[in-house]
């Protein structure tokens, strides 16, 4: 079996296997196999040093009495994060930059995306190499984004970001596998998905979305987390309209 808590902790870390394999002087393949394999337990100072580097206790990661393999439910929480702004930036880096079949953005605006993490010339790169991109962002005409905006406390401001981003995405709409589409649906929740990861910020009354928690998740056999979240985006997306492209 994988040892999940390690995986969780190298991710809500932001490093990579290549990464951890470089601070604590081992080959990457030595790292792979303690990850996909908990029976594979490294000597006791090179389980510190990665403890060490990881912010949590040796124990945690490898546990004395070997328990048993966490409940898919458990194994899919890689990490939670007391608001999106507490996300590592190289998280986001890492899981946008090694997209490699698909992701999925459903936002009011999400222009950060753009401003923080330079997403659209990636977009464009993978988007000739076969990966597909669906975006849907808000209508900002829409009474559901109004009425946001009016919680938030930033009338008129949110409705400009939306606008700004829809602006942003012509760069890249209408390019093969790159689809956006708007909405006005309540969003109970922001979706971020990268292949088989995903980031979910639920959205609090009155609160900004950078003020909201954020769930890392991952698709894993046998759990239903990633399905419920994939299933709302799924159907937003059939009821969003396709963004005109203006070339």
């Amino acid at each position: 079996m994988a040892n999940d808590r390690l995986r969780a902790a190298i991710d809500a870390a932001g490093l990579t296997i290549e990464q951890v394999s470089v601070r604590v002087d081992v080959d990457p393949k030595t790292v792979e196999r303690w990850v996909y394999s908990d029976a594979r337990r490294p000597h006791r100072t090179t389980r510190l040093r990665v403890a060490q580097l990881l912010r949590v206790e040796e124990t945690h990661l490898w546990p004395a009495d070997r328990r048993p393999s966490p409940a898919p439910a458990v194994a899919e929480l890689v990490h939670l994060y007391p608001s999106r702004s507490a996300v590592p930036f190289p998280l986001w880096t890492d899981l946008i930059q090694n997209v490699s079949e698909a992701m999925d953005v459903l936002v009011f605006s999400g222009q950060f995306l753009v401003e923080q993490h330079n997403a659209l010339p990636i977009v464009r790169t993978k988007a000739s190499e076969g990966v597909r991109f669906r975006f849907i962002v808000g209508d900002h005409t829409s009474p559901a984004v109004i009425q946001r905006a009016a919680e938030e406390g930033t009338t008129g401001g949110l409705e400009g970001r939306i606008q700004m981003m829809r602006r942003y995405l012509q760069d890249v709409a209408g390019l093969p596998g790159v689809e956006v589409r708007t909405h006005g649906t309540i969003l109970y929740n922001s979706i971020y998905r990268f292949d088989d990861h995903a980031l979910i910020n639920g959205h609090a009354f009155g609160s900004l979305a950078g003020q909201n928690p954020m769930m890392h998740i991952r698709r894993v056999h046998g759990g239903s987390l990633w399905e419920h979240y994939m299933r709302s985006f799924e159907r937003v997306w059939e009821i969003a309209d396709s963004e005109p492209v203006e070339r």
